[in-house]
């Protein structure tokens, strides 16, 4: 049976916290690594690293592996050495274990103070590596040879239901507001579909999407166990983050059971080091996956995230050719118009299929021309108008403008999305319209009730996942990336236009004062080679300056502070000088920027340093100011990696940037010895203001070895 609900984009995400009653970040606090038990089919040892004495335990150890295990030597128990140093997040597996009936695979884990040891049941005879590359040649050559994504989605849910032998295998994608949709799925005959189906996004809380890219599998043979906690007391607390047999939230397991699901099982899918989705197996029947299955399953997975970028980058390859070839067309003949508006009456057609759009329109002054489907000139003129007030020159793009501009929701039908580009010249501007695409999105279950009504109870899953779908109107098909880069470069066609036809008219009216002109351009020019020499010498005396104080000094402190004083005016003079040279002030190539600010950064540490610093750029257009203050990021870390992570001495350090959808990473890595101290300085707390001015994140991960730090920031501010 399949509810209905007909809602407006505006009053949606209002709707999905009103109606629950509850807070859904509950689901985010809820410490599901930490649950101080595990799944009853494993058993795990804790033991202390120095002694390898084990000093707590979980499961029926004296009835499947030892009569006396506490206190015991891990290793004895074991039957094998144990390894104390270089366990890594993944853990090491150890060598198979028989115990009183069953055999068991070993696998040694870290976590604080202690060491862990992992143990599950395998059977007597796991298929050879051999027998697994056979069975996996075929489905990697399958998911290699698909079109497209929809196709390669498809390929891989059946590939997973062959290995893992589950009733249903649905591949899960997560979206931009962090709900998910199935986007493929193969299923045993007679089973109900969720294909195409949205789940919300406290369906799976965000500590829940940071263990899955922790932990790629995950498996829970059956829903109905009895939790085997850890003892003695006193390691409810220990953090099992890593413990594949680790017990599940009782939310997660009411959940499955809601969804009348008997066993799971879940394979991240990983890509370029965040979670794009999951592979989720349900099965109506106690199922699990053995070790060599699992490790098969992340295998694939990990070769099925590779072929889901090649696909969306081959999809944006092609996005780009199309407009390119489009751009290319209207170009050329933007130079045969005498004047912007009459360049618009001839290729407004054009214009308004170069970006998919339904309606397009050219204001200047009260003039309007349009062509397609669009709002009344008067609302036009309002929407200008609005434009003008909230973004001022820079451009505009939304896909539900009533959610930004109320009274549009009386021309929704025809202009819920708007992407309004401001000329630089003459007060001009051009709209694209893209009129409402009411949404059916189909929900496994009312998004609006997803937990417990009564704020006083324990947080309850949801319990109904029949069809329900939803009508969501005010908001058009999205612009995407390359379209909105297109208007940018689009804007300067008409500027380059606009100063064409200037020149023109002058050079028909204007003869006898050509020569005065071009005295003053040159004038100009020489002005502005004033300004910026004036501007590089004072930057350089101030260098010169805090050189000669920090030669003058006998205070190491003092001398480190100038020295990061000097790199850090080093990249603002390079910022002058490609702002002093560059035709497009308004954005930048991110990579081309850092690249050269690395140059500089080279220059001031040296030939040793210079020798070691790498870079691994992808270019990515960014609004200057954003350009700026990302440069500065960059400047502080590669400071503060050439004082810690070797001691002072030259070392290798990564600079690597990289695209995510609408976000870029800045990331620069060492090999050097960690994170060091927790001392926060002026340049740290500088960093982290810029940061948060960016709307960004920064985070500190274990490089194995040294530090790798991650900044993750949106490309543009988000309207």
């Amino acid at each position: 049976m399949t509810a209905q609900n007909d809602v407006d984009a505006t009053a949606l995400d209002q709707a999905q916290t009103q109606d629950s009653g509850l807070d859904l970040t509950a689901c985010d606090r809820e410490p599901i690594h930490i649950p101080g038990s595990i799944q009853p089919h494993g058993l795990l040892l804790v033991a202390d690293p120095a002694s390898l004495t084990v000093v707590a335990g979980a499961g029926d150890i004296e009835g499947r592996l030892a009569a006396e295990w506490l206190g015991a030597d891990l290793a004895q128990v074991l039957a094998q050495a144990v390894p104390t140093d270089d366990v890594g997040p993944g853990g090491m597996v150890g060598d198979p274990v028989m115990g009183s009936t069953e055999r068991f695979e070993v696998t040694i884990h870290r976590s604080g103070d202690y060491l862990l040891a992992e143990l599950e049941p395998v059977e007597a005879a796991p298929m050879t590596a051999t027998q697994m590359l056979g069975r996996l040649n075929p489905m990697i050559t399958m998911f290699e040879r698909a079109t497209d994504l929809s196709t390669l989605c498809a390929r891989a849910a059946i590939a997973f239901r062959q290995l893992t032998g589950f009733d249903r295998v649905m591949i899960y994608r997560f979206l931009d507001d962090d709900a998910g949709r199935v986007v493929a799925e193969d299923k045993a005959v007679g089973l109900g579909t969720f294909l195409n189906h949205h789940f919300p996004a406290s369906d799976i809380p965000k500590q829940a999407r940071a263990l899955y890219v922790r932990n790629r599998t995950r498996t829970i043979p059956t829903i109905d166990y009895a939790p085997a906690v850890l003892r003695p007391a006193g390691f409810e607390t220990l953090d099992l983050s890593d413990v594949t047999v680790r017990s599940v939230s009782p939310i997660h397991l009411r959940y499955l059971a809601n969804m009348e699901v008997a066993a799971s099982a879940s394979i991240s899918i990983v890509k370029d080091g965040l979670l794009w989705g999951l592979i989720a197996c349900h099965n109506a029947t106690p199922r699990g996956l053995s070790p060599d299955v699992r490790a098969a399953s992340a295998t694939l997975a990990s070769g099925l995230a590779r072929q889901i970028r090649a696909k969306e980058e081959a999809e944006i390859y092609r996005e780009r050719l199309r407009l390119r070839g489009a751009e290319d067309a209207v170009v050329a003949k933007l130079a045969t118009e005498p004047a912007p508006r009459s360049i618009v009456v001839t290729l407004r057609d054009d214009l308004r299929r170069m970006l998919d759009a339904d309606g397009f329109a050219f204001v200047q002054g009260t003039i309007v021309d349009t062509d397609g489907v669009c709002p009344a000139h008067d609302e036009i003129r309002d929407l200008v108008a609005w434009v003008c007030a909230r973004s001022g020159i820079e451009p505009l793009a939304t896909h539900e403008l009533p959610s930004l501009l109320p009274r549009a929701d009386a021309y929704r039908a025809c202009a819920s999305g708007v992407l309004a580009m401001p000329l630089i010249d003459d007060g001009a501007m051009l709209f694209w319209f893209r009129a409402e695409q009411a949404e059916e999105v189909e929900w496994a279950g009312n998004p609006h009730k997803a937990v417990s009504l009564d704020p006083t109870a324990v947080l309850t899953p949801r319990t109904s996942f029949q069809s329900w779908t939803q009508v969501v109107s005010g908001r058009s098909r999205r612009w995407t990336l390359e379209e909105i880069e297109a208007a940018h470069r689009l804007r300067r066609a008409f500027h380059d236009a606009h100063i064409n036809q200037r020149l023109r008219l002058l050079n028909a009216d204007l003869q006898r004062t050509l020569a005065d002109k071009d005295v003053l351009i040159a004038q100009k020019d020489v002005l502005m080679k004033e300004v910026n020499h004036r501007v590089q010498n004072s930057l350089q005396l101030v260098a010169a300056f805090l050189a000669l104080q920090a030669k003058a000094s006998d205070d190491a402190k003092v001398k480190e502070h100038l020295a990061e004083a000097q790199a850090r005016l080093s990249a603002v003079a390079l910022v002058h000088r490609r702002l002093y040279r560059d035709d497009q002030v308004e954005s930048v190539d991110l990579s081309r920027y850092l690249e050269e600010l690395a140059g500089d950064m080279k220059t001031s540490l040296g030939a040793d340093w210079a020798a070691q610093i790498r870079l691994d750029l992808a270019p990515i257009l960014v609004p200057t100011d954003r350009a700026v203050n990302i440069g500065l990021v960059l400047t502080e870390l590669v400071i503060n990696a050439s004082k810690y992570a070797y001691g002072g001495q030259p070392g290798p350090i990564l600079i690597a940037l990289e695209q995510h959808r609408n976000r870029l990473r800045l990331i620069v890595a060492d090999d050097g010895s960690g994170k060091v101290g927790t001392r926060e300085g002026f340049g740290s707390r500088m960093m982290n203001a810029i940061v948060a001015g960016l709307s960004g994140t920064i985070e500190h991960d274990d490089n194995m070895p040294g530090l790798r730090v991650i900044m993750t920031a949106p490309i543009v501010d988000t309207v």
